[in-house]
């Protein structure tokens, strides 16, 4: 058996603490992602794949006058040369750079299929072929064989590669890029060449030009796919910080067209743009599921009439359908209105760093600036070195008969090398050079010709001297070749800016529109059942009972509004939405269940609480919010006023709390809240109890639970004469006086109020009496009506009344009041 290897005696281990370990190996993994792969350079403005594509692509020789040439080969050489990754990730690299949707201005030219904003895959790379743009040619590849960069080995150290392209347009901001890295992220919008271009120059001409003249040079993005910026607060926060987040609108305008059916004319809003990466067929299918779930009225009709043109989808609208009404809400509940989330993070000296628009130009002026003088400079080098060689092939032809004698007489090249440095006075380099010369260069057109390049050395090496010991006239070569790849490449903005005044009016143009909508409208009755559901009753029908609801379900909330008001869902999650009411679907039968509230609204939820319109006089009223672990918090009404579809947060959770209940008070109204362990906290609700909180607040402690407690019961609005029933999970049951329950503070521990006959029940509800009946819902799915009669009045001791209503096993999950007539 061979001996064991006894590592422990060699002195090879080296103990480490776990945590250091850890620690050092997840930064040198996260900086390796952060620079090596996720977030590109401020300088050429690419990520290492998208750099080694291109260069691959030069060193193939695939510039935009030689023939397209298979991606495959493209991928084969830049997996096997410099990126040591998957060829599908370096495949989809090379798609997006071809794609003209994704790319403001595409670095690579395609043949074939490379996909399509209807998020089509693009070929295999088998059949695909690409070559370089000419923009990526001329403005990043061109000087890269002039010592203008740095290269570095690659993974092996077999082949050299660029750490960064010479570029001579900021790339990062006229293509954007979007990267997640560990811990951080980047998403920089596309802008316009031209914008960009007049914005750099001005800089060169005046450093210190104030932001606001900038930003009028450049006055935002300008995405590949066209669309429409939504004001500019948002531009203006992300040029300035770094960070911003942007509204972007489809291009949408309202027509006449031919009916599907028929000989008549329909009004149609017709889409020919939309937001930056936005799935057009994903959005189509989103918004015929909206129209399908009642959300989106007034749409009879879609149809994508896309083809080699351009882009048109027709939304057919019905009769009496007020378009501007219907846009809104495809802006509001549809990715036709998106927000893009800039974040300006690039690599600058080896380090993430998140910058301004003046001070990303600012970097790439500061390498475009070394960039030419490192080109200069080696210009100069190899001018100087011909010019040299070219003065001692001068200086030899003007000696000819004692070269050739030199030459005649020489035993061997090193001798005569040896004797034209001695007697003609030349170098060691012009010496090599006369006697590589060939003897068709003594014939004097030959002559001329090496006095003519002499001359043009002469000139050329006084312009590269001028240049790189005079920056200003530097400065003037980088805005001339600005300009000139300007009037080469620029084109027209795709991207309309919309100002602020326009939102303004649409503003005041839908408010005018809802007010005339709320005087056209008549009452309506809402009812809501214990499983969720909703429906609306019309005149016809108000004061009538409607059935329809199905076996274990009834009635429990009745709410008397008209359908120009919108009624506010509050969900667990924390957010609140709003529903219109004229959007809640009419019973038109004799019996109907109506549809599921949760349907209605414009986002998934969270299970609803509670839903409730808001009171005429808003500014006193407030919304108190209860969470299930003890916070509560009072939330403005004001701020719930004019919501959008997309719903509001009302309050934020800490670990895995959920919101237990949402109250509308009134000034001077109480609050009681029951634990499951039995006990209650009564105290006020006022500016030192319960202050006024911003929406992002997580709330102030209700009162103190023990472990495992959770808070079971909120009630608000009291009246000190009436009575609390309390419910346990086991069926017992019992009122109280409400003014048996001293008033204390916020915060408190409360007092007990139900005792339990055994350690598995707890508290299950609380209600106030009410004037209709009481509902209990059980584990197992029943309903059962408690009269509150059999219910006997108790101070807070004991434990109540055993209600025989459940089955073995059966507990009570909730109880709830049922409006008077509901059954």
């Amino acid at each position: 058996m061979a001996k064991q290897l006894n590592l422990l005696s060699t002195g090879q281990v080296i103990t480490t603490a776990l945590h250091t370990e850890m620690q050092r190996s997840y930064l040198e993994y996260a900086m390796s992602v952060i620079v090596g792969r996720a977030l590109p350079d401020v300088r050429d403005g690419l990520k290492p794949v998208h750099r080694r594509i291109l260069y691959a692509m030069h060193e193939l020789g695939l510039t935009p006058d030689r023939p397209y040439r298979k991606c495959a080969r493209v991928v084969g050489d830049v997996l096997g040369k410099y990126h040591p990754h998957g060829d599908q990730s370096v495949y989809e690299a090379l798609v997006r750079l071809v794609q003209d949707f994704s790319s403001r201005y595409p670095l690579l030219a395609g043949h074939g299929n490379f996909g399509s904003v209807d998020n089509d895959p693009p070929a295999a790379m088998r059949y695909t072929e690409t070559r370089l743009a000419s923009i990526s040619h001329e403005a990043m590849l061109a000087d890269i064989g002039e010592e203008t960069v740095e290269f570095i080995g690659n993974f092996d150290n077999s082949q050299q590669e660029p750490v960064v392209l010479p570029a001579q347009l900021p790339l990062l901001l006229l293509n954007g890029c979007a990267g997640i890295a560990v811990g951080m992220a980047t998403n920089i919008p596309p802008h316009n060449l031209g914008e960009i271009v007049d914005g750099l120059i001005a800089l060169i001409d005046r450093p210190d030009l104030p932001d606001e003249k900038l930003w009028e040079l450049i006055p935002g993005p300008d995405f590949p796919t066209g669309g429409e910026i939504v004001g500019n607060s948002g531009i203006k926060e992300a040029y300035a910080t770094g960070r911003g987040s942007i509204v972007l609108r489809g291009v949408a305008k309202v027509e006449e067209i031919p009916a599907s059916r028929g000989n008549k004319r329909r009004t149609a809003i017709v889409v020919t743009e939309l937001p930056y990466q936005v799935n057009k067929a994903g959005w189509i299918e989103k918004m015929a599921e909206l129209v399908n779930q009642g959300k989106l009225e007034g749409i009879s009709d879609i149809r994508d009439e896309s083809d080699r043109e351009g882009m048109r989808v027709v939304v057919e609208l019905r009769r009496d359908t007020n378009p501007q009404a219907v846009l809104h809400n495809l802006y509001q509940q549809s990715a036709l209105q998106t927000n893009f989330g800039a974040i300006l993070l690039a690599i600058v000296d080896g380090q993430p760093r998140q910058l301004s628009l003046r001070h990303l130009l600012e970097e790439f002026l500061r390498f475009r600036e070394r960039t030419l003088s490192r080109l200069y400079s080696y210009q100069l080098a190899q001018a100087e070195g011909r010019v040299h060689i070219v003065a001692g092939l001068l200086k030899a032809l003007a000696g000819l008969d004692e070269a050739i004698a030199i030459l005649r007489g020489a035993a061997d090249g090193s001798s005569a090398k040896i004797a034209l440095q001695e007697r003609l006075g030349l170098s060691e380099v012009q010496a090599d050079a006369v006697l590589a010369m060939p003897l068709r260069r003594l014939t004097g057109l030959e002559q001329q010709n090496l006095q003519a390049e002499f001359e043009r050395l002469s000139g050329e090496i006084e312009v590269l001297r001028r240049l790189l010991g005079d920056r200003r006239e530097l400065l003037k070569a980088l805005k001339k070749d600005l300009r000139g790849l300007k009037r080469k490449y620029g084109d027209a903005r795709r991207t309309r800016l919309v100002s602020e005044e326009v939102l303004r009016a649409e503003r005041i143009n839908r408010e005018d529109a809802k007010n005339a909508k709320v005087e056209e409208k008549e009452e309506a009755v809402l009812e809501f059942s214990l499983r969720g559901y909703v429906r609306r009753l019309g005149n016809g029908q108000k004061g009538k009972k409607v059935n329809g609801l199905g076996e274990n379900d009834c009635v429990v909330q009745v709410e008397v509004t008209n359908t120009g008001q919108d009624l506010l869902v509050l969900t667990g999650g924390g957010k609140v939405y709003p529903v219109g009411v004229g959007d809640v679907p009419l019973v038109s039968r004799a019996s109907g269940r109506g549809v599921p509230l949760v349907s209605l609204l414009s986002a998934a939820s969270e299970g609803i609480i509670s839903q409730f319109l808001l009171p005429d006089d808003i500014d006193a009223a407030g919304l108190v919010l209860v969470t299930r672990l003890g916070r509560i918090k009072r939330l403005a009404l004001a701020e719930l006023a004019g919501l959008s579809g997309r719903g509001l947060t009302a309050i934020k959770f800490k670990d895995d709390d959920r919101l237990l209940a949402g109250r509308v008070v009134s000034p001077g109204d109480e609050a009681i809240l029951a634990t499951g362990g039995g006990r209650l906290l009564r105290f006020r609700i006022d500016d030192e109890q319960l202050p006024v909180m911003g929406r992002t607040a997580v709330g102030l402690q209700a009162l103190r639970l023990r472990k495992n407690e959770r808070l079971v019961g909120c009630v608000t609005g009291a009246d000190a004469e009436e009575n609390l029933v309390l419910f346990s999970q086991l069926g017992y049951a019992k009122q109280m006086p409400l003014r048996s329950l001293r008033r204390a503070d916020r915060g408190g521990i409360g007092t007990q109020a139900l005792s339990f006959s055994s350690k598995a029940d707890a508290l299950a509800s609380m209600v106030l009496v009410p004037n209709g009946a009481v509902l209990a819902v059980t584990t197992d799915r029943r309903l059962l009506q408690v009269p509150i009669d059999a219910v006997s009045a108790t101070g807070k001791d004991g434990t109540g009344d055993r209600l025989s209503l459940l089955n073995r096993d059966e507990k009570i999950v909730s109880v709830t009041v049922l409006p008077l007539g509901s059954s």
